[in-house]
Protein backbone atom coordinates (compact mmCIF):
# COMPACT_ATOMS: atom_id res chain seq x y z
CA UNK A 1 0.00 0.00 0.00
CA UNK A 2 1.47 3.39 -1.02
CA UNK A 3 1.84 6.34 1.35
CA UNK A 4 -1.14 8.08 -0.33
CA UNK A 5 -3.34 5.01 0.10
CA UNK A 6 -2.35 4.62 3.77
CA UNK A 7 -3.05 8.33 4.39
CA UNK A 8 -6.46 8.18 2.74
CA UNK A 9 -7.38 4.93 4.48
CA UNK A 10 -6.51 6.20 7.98
CA UNK A 11 -8.28 9.52 7.50
CA UNK A 12 -11.22 7.75 5.93
CA UNK A 13 -11.70 5.61 9.05
CA UNK A 14 -11.41 8.71 11.23
CA UNK A 15 -14.13 10.47 9.22
CA UNK A 16 -16.43 7.46 9.57
CA UNK A 17 -15.97 7.41 13.36
CA UNK A 18 -16.71 11.13 13.56
CA UNK A 19 -19.90 10.63 11.54
CA UNK A 20 -21.10 7.72 13.66
CA UNK A 21 -20.72 9.65 16.91
CA UNK A 22 -21.58 13.14 15.63
CA UNK A 23 -23.95 14.52 18.32
CA UNK A 24 -26.94 15.87 16.41
CA UNK A 25 -30.48 15.57 17.73
CA UNK A 26 -33.78 17.10 16.66
CA UNK A 27 -37.22 17.25 18.15
CA UNK A 28 -39.10 13.95 17.99
CA UNK A 29 -42.33 13.75 16.02
CA UNK A 30 -45.61 12.62 17.54
CA UNK A 31 -45.85 8.88 18.16
CA UNK A 32 -48.18 7.00 15.84
CA UNK A 33 -49.75 3.56 15.96
CA UNK A 34 -51.06 1.10 13.38
CA UNK A 35 -54.72 0.09 13.18
CA UNK A 36 -56.79 -2.19 10.96
CA UNK A 37 -60.27 -1.30 9.71
CA UNK A 38 -62.87 -3.76 11.02
CA UNK A 39 -65.86 -1.96 9.55
CA UNK A 40 -66.26 1.05 7.26
CA UNK A 41 -69.63 2.60 6.46
CA UNK A 42 -70.59 4.45 3.27
CA UNK A 43 -69.90 8.15 2.79
CA UNK A 44 -72.63 10.30 4.30
CA UNK A 45 -73.42 14.00 4.54
CA UNK A 46 -72.64 16.87 2.18
CA UNK A 47 -69.37 18.82 2.11
CA UNK A 48 -67.73 17.62 4.25
CA UNK A 49 -68.80 14.02 3.87
CA UNK A 50 -67.89 11.39 6.42
CA UNK A 51 -67.95 7.68 7.10
CA UNK A 52 -68.27 5.80 10.39
CA UNK A 53 -65.24 3.56 10.84
CA UNK A 54 -64.45 0.88 13.41
CA UNK A 55 -60.72 0.39 14.01
CA UNK A 56 -58.68 -2.12 15.97
CA UNK A 57 -55.29 -0.85 17.12
CA UNK A 58 -52.57 -3.46 16.49
CA UNK A 59 -49.49 -1.67 17.84
CA UNK A 60 -48.42 0.66 20.61
CA UNK A 61 -49.93 1.53 24.00
CA UNK A 62 -53.52 0.92 22.89
CA UNK A 63 -52.86 -2.41 21.14
CA UNK A 64 -56.00 -4.55 21.06
CA UNK A 65 -58.36 -1.62 21.72
CA UNK A 66 -61.29 -1.03 19.35
CA UNK A 67 -62.51 2.48 18.50
CA UNK A 68 -65.41 3.73 16.40
CA UNK A 69 -64.75 7.16 14.89
CA UNK A 70 -66.00 9.57 12.26
CA UNK A 71 -63.65 9.78 9.26
CA UNK A 72 -64.28 13.08 7.47
CA UNK A 73 -63.46 13.85 3.83
CA UNK A 74 -63.44 17.21 2.04
CA UNK A 75 -63.60 16.17 -1.61
CA UNK A 76 -59.87 16.59 -2.22
CA UNK A 77 -58.42 13.36 -3.64
CA UNK A 78 -54.91 14.38 -2.60
CA UNK A 79 -55.82 14.38 1.10
CA UNK A 80 -59.02 12.36 1.54
CA UNK A 81 -58.75 8.85 2.97
CA UNK A 82 -61.80 6.73 2.14
CA UNK A 83 -61.51 3.44 3.99
CA UNK A 84 -62.79 -0.08 3.47
CA UNK A 85 -62.72 -3.20 5.61
CA UNK A 86 -59.23 -4.68 5.93
CA UNK A 87 -57.31 -1.44 5.27
CA UNK A 88 -54.34 -0.75 7.53
CA UNK A 89 -53.88 2.85 8.59
CA UNK A 90 -51.52 4.96 10.66
CA UNK A 91 -53.33 6.65 13.57
CA UNK A 92 -52.49 9.24 16.19
CA UNK A 93 -54.19 8.58 19.53
CA UNK A 94 -54.50 11.47 21.98
CA UNK A 95 -55.69 11.02 25.55
CA UNK A 96 -56.75 14.20 27.33
CA UNK A 97 -58.77 14.56 30.55
CA UNK A 98 -59.82 10.93 30.36
CA UNK A 99 -61.13 11.31 26.80
CA UNK A 100 -59.47 9.51 23.88
CA UNK A 101 -59.40 10.98 20.36
CA UNK A 102 -58.25 8.93 17.38
CA UNK A 103 -57.01 10.64 14.21
CA UNK A 104 -56.41 8.78 10.94
CA UNK A 105 -53.15 9.97 9.36
CA UNK A 106 -52.67 7.83 6.24
CA UNK A 107 -52.66 4.37 4.75
CA UNK A 108 -49.95 1.92 5.81
CA UNK A 109 -47.80 1.35 2.73
CA UNK A 110 -44.61 0.03 4.32
CA UNK A 111 -45.23 -3.63 3.40
CA UNK A 112 -45.26 -2.91 -0.33
CA UNK A 113 -42.23 -0.66 0.02
CA UNK A 114 -40.46 -3.49 1.85
CA UNK A 115 -41.33 -6.02 -0.89
CA UNK A 116 -40.01 -3.71 -3.61
CA UNK A 117 -36.87 -2.95 -1.59
CA UNK A 118 -36.12 -6.67 -1.14
CA UNK A 119 -36.68 -7.25 -4.87
CA UNK A 120 -34.34 -4.35 -5.70
CA UNK A 121 -31.60 -5.63 -3.36
CA UNK A 122 -31.82 -9.20 -4.69
CA UNK A 123 -31.67 -7.92 -8.27
CA UNK A 124 -28.69 -5.72 -7.43
CA UNK A 125 -26.78 -8.61 -5.85
CA UNK A 126 -27.61 -11.07 -8.66
CA UNK A 127 -26.45 -8.71 -11.39
CA UNK A 128 -23.73 -6.78 -9.57
CA UNK A 129 -22.43 -9.62 -7.36
CA UNK A 130 -19.61 -8.28 -5.16
CA UNK A 131 -19.97 -4.78 -6.60
CA UNK A 132 -23.70 -5.01 -5.95
CA UNK A 133 -23.09 -5.78 -2.27
CA UNK A 134 -20.70 -2.83 -2.06
CA UNK A 135 -23.31 -0.63 -3.73
CA UNK A 136 -25.80 -1.59 -1.02
CA UNK A 137 -23.35 -0.52 1.69
CA UNK A 138 -22.75 2.82 -0.03
CA UNK A 139 -26.50 3.35 -0.42
CA UNK A 140 -27.11 2.67 3.29
CA UNK A 141 -24.25 4.99 4.21
CA UNK A 142 -25.58 7.78 1.97
CA UNK A 143 -29.09 7.51 3.41
CA UNK A 144 -27.65 7.54 6.93
CA UNK A 145 -25.58 10.66 6.29
CA UNK A 146 -28.46 12.55 4.66
CA UNK A 147 -31.18 11.65 7.17
CA UNK A 148 -29.19 11.43 10.40
CA UNK A 149 -26.59 14.16 9.88
CA UNK A 150 -27.24 16.54 6.96
CA UNK A 151 -30.92 17.30 7.57
CA UNK A 152 -30.68 17.53 11.38
CA UNK A 153 -27.62 19.79 11.07
CA UNK A 154 -29.50 22.19 8.79
CA UNK A 155 -32.53 22.13 11.11
CA UNK A 156 -30.27 23.02 14.03
CA UNK A 157 -29.08 26.12 12.20
CA UNK A 158 -25.73 25.01 10.79
CA UNK A 159 -24.76 26.66 7.50
CA UNK A 160 -26.50 24.58 4.82
CA UNK A 161 -23.84 25.22 2.17
CA UNK A 162 -20.87 24.33 4.38
CA UNK A 163 -22.52 21.21 5.81
CA UNK A 164 -23.57 20.05 2.34
CA UNK A 165 -20.06 20.47 0.90
CA UNK A 166 -18.43 18.55 3.75
CA UNK A 167 -20.94 15.70 3.85
CA UNK A 168 -21.28 15.33 0.08
CA UNK A 169 -17.49 15.06 -0.13
CA UNK A 170 -17.56 12.32 2.50
CA UNK A 171 -20.33 10.50 0.59
CA UNK A 172 -18.30 10.71 -2.63
CA UNK A 173 -15.14 9.42 -0.92
CA UNK A 174 -16.95 6.54 0.76
CA UNK A 175 -18.84 5.53 -2.38
CA UNK A 176 -15.90 5.67 -4.75
CA UNK A 177 -13.36 4.03 -2.46
CA UNK A 178 -15.77 1.30 -1.37
CA UNK A 179 -16.79 0.34 -4.91
CA UNK A 180 -13.55 0.96 -6.83
CA UNK A 181 -10.92 0.80 -4.08
CA UNK A 182 -8.33 3.45 -3.28
CA UNK A 183 -6.40 3.90 -6.51
CA UNK A 184 -5.73 6.45 -9.23
CA UNK A 185 -8.97 5.55 -11.00
CA UNK A 186 -11.16 6.23 -7.97
CA UNK A 187 -9.17 9.32 -6.95
CA UNK A 188 -9.68 10.76 -10.45
CA UNK A 189 -13.40 10.03 -10.24
CA UNK A 190 -13.58 11.66 -6.79
CA UNK A 191 -11.92 14.86 -8.03
CA UNK A 192 -14.14 14.99 -11.12
CA UNK A 193 -17.30 14.38 -9.08
CA UNK A 194 -16.48 16.96 -6.41
CA UNK A 195 -15.69 19.54 -9.09
CA UNK A 196 -18.91 18.89 -11.00
CA UNK A 197 -21.13 18.77 -7.92
CA UNK A 198 -19.73 21.97 -6.42
CA UNK A 199 -20.05 23.78 -9.74
CA UNK A 200 -23.70 22.72 -9.98
CA UNK A 201 -24.40 23.89 -6.44
CA UNK A 202 -22.71 27.27 -6.77
CA UNK A 203 -24.28 27.98 -10.18
CA UNK A 204 -27.69 27.39 -8.64
CA UNK A 205 -26.87 29.49 -5.56
CA UNK A 206 -25.58 32.42 -7.63
CA UNK A 207 -28.47 32.41 -10.12
CA UNK A 208 -31.00 31.97 -7.32
CA UNK A 209 -29.84 35.19 -5.64
CA UNK A 210 -29.89 37.08 -8.93
CA UNK A 211 -33.41 35.89 -9.80
CA UNK A 212 -34.92 36.73 -6.43
CA UNK A 213 -36.26 33.25 -5.73
CA UNK A 214 -37.82 32.88 -2.31
CA UNK A 215 -37.32 29.19 -1.63
CA UNK A 216 -41.00 28.95 -0.61
CA UNK A 217 -42.11 27.16 -3.74
CA UNK A 218 -43.82 24.08 -2.31
CA UNK A 219 -46.36 22.99 0.28
CA UNK A 220 -43.60 21.03 2.02
CA UNK A 221 -41.61 24.22 2.69
CA UNK A 222 -44.71 25.94 4.07
CA UNK A 223 -45.33 22.94 6.34
CA UNK A 224 -41.69 23.03 7.44
CA UNK A 225 -41.95 26.71 8.33
CA UNK A 226 -44.89 26.08 10.65
CA UNK A 227 -43.34 23.15 12.49
CA UNK A 228 -39.66 23.90 13.08
CA UNK A 229 -38.61 25.87 16.17
CA UNK A 230 -35.46 27.27 14.54
CA UNK A 231 -35.08 29.96 11.93
CA UNK A 232 -33.84 28.56 8.61
CA UNK A 233 -32.74 30.45 5.52
CA UNK A 234 -34.93 28.57 3.05
CA UNK A 235 -33.16 30.11 0.07
CA UNK A 236 -30.06 28.13 1.04
CA UNK A 237 -32.00 24.86 0.81
CA UNK A 238 -31.68 24.97 -2.97
CA UNK A 239 -27.94 24.28 -2.66
CA UNK A 240 -28.17 20.92 -0.83
CA UNK A 241 -31.07 19.96 -3.09
CA UNK A 242 -28.97 20.56 -6.20
CA UNK A 243 -25.90 18.80 -4.80
CA UNK A 244 -27.80 15.70 -3.68
CA UNK A 245 -29.73 15.57 -6.93
CA UNK A 246 -26.57 15.75 -9.02
CA UNK A 247 -24.42 13.48 -6.87
CA UNK A 248 -25.45 10.10 -8.28
CA UNK A 249 -25.40 11.07 -11.96
CA UNK A 250 -22.04 12.85 -11.74
CA UNK A 251 -20.45 9.97 -9.80
CA UNK A 252 -21.68 7.61 -12.50
CA UNK A 253 -20.16 9.70 -15.28
CA UNK A 254 -16.87 10.28 -13.46
CA UNK A 255 -16.20 6.64 -12.56
CA UNK A 256 -17.15 5.53 -16.09
CA UNK A 257 -14.63 7.90 -17.67
CA UNK A 258 -11.89 7.13 -15.14
CA UNK A 259 -12.41 3.38 -15.64
CA UNK A 260 -12.29 3.76 -19.42
CA UNK A 261 -9.04 5.75 -19.28
CA UNK A 262 -7.54 3.16 -16.92
CA UNK A 263 -8.53 0.28 -19.22
CA UNK A 264 -7.09 2.04 -22.27
CA UNK A 265 -3.78 2.65 -20.50
CA UNK A 266 -3.55 -1.05 -19.60
CA UNK A 267 -4.28 -2.16 -23.17
CA UNK A 268 -1.77 0.27 -24.68
CA UNK A 269 0.89 1.52 -22.27
CA UNK A 270 2.39 3.75 -24.99
CA UNK A 271 -0.57 6.15 -25.05
CA UNK A 272 0.40 9.68 -24.01
CA UNK A 273 -1.48 11.87 -21.53
CA UNK A 274 -2.93 13.82 -24.45
CA UNK A 275 -4.15 10.65 -26.17
CA UNK A 276 -5.67 9.28 -22.96
CA UNK A 277 -7.40 12.61 -22.34
CA UNK A 278 -8.75 12.67 -25.90
CA UNK A 279 -10.09 9.12 -25.52
CA UNK A 280 -11.68 10.00 -22.19
CA UNK A 281 -13.36 13.03 -23.74
CA UNK A 282 -14.74 10.96 -26.62
CA UNK A 283 -16.26 8.50 -24.17
CA UNK A 284 -17.57 11.36 -22.04
CA UNK A 285 -19.31 12.99 -25.00
CA UNK A 286 -21.23 9.78 -25.62
CA UNK A 287 -22.29 9.66 -21.98
CA UNK A 288 -23.28 13.34 -21.73
CA UNK A 289 -26.19 13.14 -24.16
CA UNK A 290 -28.04 10.38 -22.33
CA UNK A 291 -27.21 11.56 -18.80
CA UNK A 292 -28.32 15.16 -19.44
CA UNK A 293 -31.59 13.80 -20.81
CA UNK A 294 -31.89 11.65 -17.69
CA UNK A 295 -31.61 14.66 -15.39
CA UNK A 296 -33.98 16.86 -17.40
CA UNK A 297 -36.58 14.12 -17.83
CA UNK A 298 -36.40 13.21 -14.14
CA UNK A 299 -37.51 16.72 -13.21
CA UNK A 300 -40.07 16.82 -16.00
CA UNK A 301 -41.53 13.53 -14.80
CA UNK A 302 -41.80 14.71 -11.20
CA UNK A 303 -43.64 17.86 -12.33
CA UNK A 304 -46.02 16.21 -14.82
CA UNK A 305 -49.12 17.18 -12.78
CA UNK A 306 -47.98 20.80 -12.82
CA UNK A 307 -47.58 20.69 -16.61
CA UNK A 308 -51.12 19.35 -16.95
CA UNK A 309 -52.32 22.31 -14.91
CA UNK A 310 -50.55 24.79 -17.20
CA UNK A 311 -52.02 23.15 -20.30
CA UNK A 312 -55.51 23.10 -18.80
CA UNK A 313 -55.41 26.82 -18.03
CA UNK A 314 -53.58 27.60 -21.30
CA UNK A 315 -50.86 29.56 -19.51
CA UNK A 316 -48.33 31.37 -21.70
CA UNK A 317 -44.68 30.29 -21.70
CA UNK A 318 -43.72 33.66 -20.21
CA UNK A 319 -46.10 33.15 -17.29
CA UNK A 320 -44.92 29.61 -16.68
CA UNK A 321 -41.15 30.14 -16.58
CA UNK A 322 -41.44 33.15 -14.27
CA UNK A 323 -43.27 31.20 -11.56
CA UNK A 324 -41.10 30.56 -8.50
CA UNK A 325 -41.66 26.81 -8.48
CA UNK A 326 -40.96 26.43 -12.23
CA UNK A 327 -37.88 28.67 -12.13
CA UNK A 328 -36.56 26.58 -9.24
CA UNK A 329 -36.90 23.36 -11.21
CA UNK A 330 -35.34 24.88 -14.35
CA UNK A 331 -32.36 26.05 -12.31
CA UNK A 332 -32.01 22.62 -10.73
CA UNK A 333 -31.99 20.73 -14.01
CA UNK A 334 -29.68 23.15 -15.84
CA UNK A 335 -27.26 23.54 -12.92
CA UNK A 336 -27.01 19.78 -12.42
CA UNK A 337 -26.52 19.23 -16.14
CA UNK A 338 -23.77 21.87 -16.16
CA UNK A 339 -22.04 20.13 -13.27
CA UNK A 340 -22.28 16.82 -15.09
CA UNK A 341 -20.79 18.31 -18.26
CA UNK A 342 -17.83 19.93 -16.47
CA UNK A 343 -17.06 16.65 -14.67
CA UNK A 344 -16.25 15.02 -18.03
CA UNK A 345 -13.12 17.03 -18.99
CA UNK A 346 -12.08 17.35 -15.34
CA UNK A 347 -12.18 13.59 -14.75
CA UNK A 348 -10.59 12.80 -18.11
CA UNK A 349 -7.73 15.23 -17.44
CA UNK A 350 -7.00 14.07 -13.88
CA UNK A 351 -7.33 10.39 -14.80
CA UNK A 352 -5.02 10.66 -17.81
CA UNK A 353 -2.34 12.46 -15.75
CA UNK A 354 -2.50 10.23 -12.64
CA UNK A 355 -2.84 6.93 -14.49
CA UNK A 356 -0.09 7.73 -17.02
CA UNK A 357 2.23 8.86 -14.23
CA UNK A 358 1.56 5.64 -12.31
CA UNK A 359 2.19 3.46 -15.38
CA UNK A 360 5.42 5.34 -16.11
CA UNK A 361 6.68 4.63 -12.58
Amino acid sequence: MTYLNRFLYKNFLFILLVLLFFPITVHAMQETDTAIVLKAGPLEGVSPTYQIVTLKVISGKYKGKIFTIKNETVGNYAYDIVLKKGDKVSVYIREQNGHIDVFILDYIRENYILYLTVFFLILLILVGRAKGVKAIFTLIFTIFVVIKILLPAILLGYNAIFVTIVLSTIIILFSMFTIAGINNKSISAVIGTIGGVLLAGFIAYFIENKMGLTGFSSDEIAELMMNIPQQIDFKNLLFPGIVLGALGAIMDVSISIASAVDELSQVNKNLTVKELFSAGMNIGRDIIGTMVNTLILAYAGSAIALFFLFVMYQSSLNEIINLDIVANEIIRSLAESSGLIISVPLTALVASILIKKDKSN
